[in-house]
């Protein structure tokens, strides 16, 4: 009895050992290993604004086809080893599952490679990329695309939202799910204090960061230019254009000019269409697979999938959602706010991201 006593102790302390030699945080994140989930090609088309700009006429699956041929010509893959596709996808009827699997048939992808598409409102295109990653960890599949697409010209609006059953408006708190999302945030910014004059601030840099980026080429490699038809909507003429890059982007945007645009939701509100969101067009496309993959078949490694979190808040504080969800993910991959060298909290309003920088205390430079 002394002996197997002795012997389970000797095992405990290689075991501790052993642990104690795991990499942890940022060291286990910068860790290449033959099982780590990577990203060997990403792509998009541009996003254009709804309604207005280039991809005003084109079919949403028509955009999807698109990123799906770029990924497959940019990437050099073999479609036929390619096991699964998830596409992220709000508006389309049924997330378009239908529709979807035939733009990936279109695109070259044969009729062995699975579709499915999932709808987790705003972060649909990345829970997609989320899950492609999982069934690669877990062993289901070796390689999959994470994708995501959306046309707001062609199915944005009254019908988007379906009507509420008797036995969902009964319950108070189920009844606010459907409570517009302007209206939603202007009551946040107005109960947490997020002026105007702040959101106008953190709307101007973001535009200004972005006219810099595109002047200066930096979202060339990621866009697909895409050849479409588009209608003029002064002359009616049917023309053949390029889109070649992101048509939202607006030039000399400052506090003072973003001063001057009416609220959008409220007569006296504080959120306009300068720091909203626009409506978009477009459509993205992501190729994973462990790393041990990717170096048999040659494919170049962008980056490294390391974890993800999914936390739920309150219905009519639906904006806040990062602020619970971002220090889950941190605690996963263990590493401090400190450590993350850049930001992007993808929420529609600036009053959202505001007050989420703020109460999570994160560097505004990043």
């Amino acid at each position: 009895m002394a002996k197997a006593q002795q012997r389970l102790s000797q095992v405990q302390s290689h075991l501790a050992s052993s642990e104690a030699d795991i990499p942890r945080g940022r060291e286990s994140i910068l860790r290449k290993s033959p099982d780590d989930i990577v990203v060997t090609c990403a792509l998009r088309t541009p996003l254009t604004r709804g309604g207005k700009g280039g991809f005003k006429d084109t079919a949403a699956a028509d955009l999807l086809a698109h990123a799906f041929q770029s990924l497959i010509s940019r990437s050099k893959i073999d479609p036929n080893l390619v096991e699964d596709i998830s596409v992220g996808n709000v508006l389309s009827p049924g997330a378009g599952a239908t529709e979807y699997r035939a733009a990936a048939l279109v695109a070259g992808f044969p009729e062995t490679t699975a579709v499915k598409t999932l709808n987790r409102q705003c972060s649909s295109g990345l829970q997609a990329c989320v899950d492609i990653a999982n069934a690669i960890q877990c062993g289901m599949i070796d390689i999959g695309v994470g994708a995501g697409v959306e046309s707001m010209s062609l199915q944005y609006g009254p019908g988007a939202v379906s009507e509420f059953s008797e036995l969902l408006d009964n319950h108070q708190e189920a009844k606010n799910c459907k409570v517009p999302m302007g209206a939603l945030s202007e009551q946040m910014a107005s109960d947490r204090k997020i002026t105007r004059d702040v959101q106008d601030s953190f709307a101007a840099r973001s535009f200004q960061r972005a006219e810099a980026a595109q002047k200066a080429g930096k979202f060339k490699d990621e866009i697909a230019p895409m050849k479409v038809k588009w209608v003029d909507p002064k002359t009616e003429e049917e023309k053949e254009i390029v889109v070649d890059k992101d048509d939202g982007i607006r030039p000399g945007m400052t506090v003072e000019s973003l001063g001057k645009i009416k609220p959008a939701f409220k007569k006296d509100g504080s959120i306009h269409a300068g720091n909203a969101s626009q409506v978009s067009d477009g459509a993205a496309a992501v190729l994973l697979m462990k790393r041990s993959t990717a170096e048999r078949l040659g494919q170049s490694i962008l980056g490294k999938f390391v974890c993800s979190s999914v936390v739920g808040v309150k219905p009519l504080l639906m904006g806040i959602g990062p602020w619970k969800a971002i220090p889950v993910a941190l605690e996963k991959a263990g590493i401090g706010k400190e450590e993350v060298d850049v930001w992007e909290i993808n929420e529609a309003f600036a009053s959202q991201c505001v007050w989420c920088v703020k109460e999570l205390g994160l560097d505004e430079a990043k």
